[in-house]
């Protein structure tokens, strides 16, 4: 008689690459996240970035850059690419850990 097939619980792919992702600077991993999406051309991933931006910015503290209209939005592309530094980097953590977990390619 067979044995039946085993299953796993994981919350991605590889959890070791899961936990590895927490162990990275959030430099690193933002420039995995960002390369991973200029790759696949993800612009939902650039897109919620720009979304989250005023937010993270409140967060660490930049009220004054927080507010955010239309109008700049060429403004908010260019946060998105180099949302990988400073205080908006450590706010924007999350997300890039989460988009990581999501695309283990990257």
């Amino acid at each position: 008689m067979s044995e039946p097939a085993k299953t796993h619980a994981t919350n991605g792919p590889e959890d070791g690459a899961s936990e590895n992702l927490e162990r990275l600077s959030t430099h690193e991993l933002h420039d995995r996240a960002v390369h991973r999406a200029e790759k696949h051309m993800d612009i939902m991933f650039f897109w919620s970035l720009i979304e989250m931006i005023p937010a993270a910015e409140a967060l660490s503290g930049k009220m004054g850059e927080a507010d955010f209209d239309v109008v700049s939005a060429r403004g908010a592309i260019k946060d998105a690419l180099h949302s990988g530094e400073g205080e908006l980097a450590e706010a924007l953590r999350p997300v890039f850990i989460e988009y990581l977990r999501e695309h283990p390619d990257a």
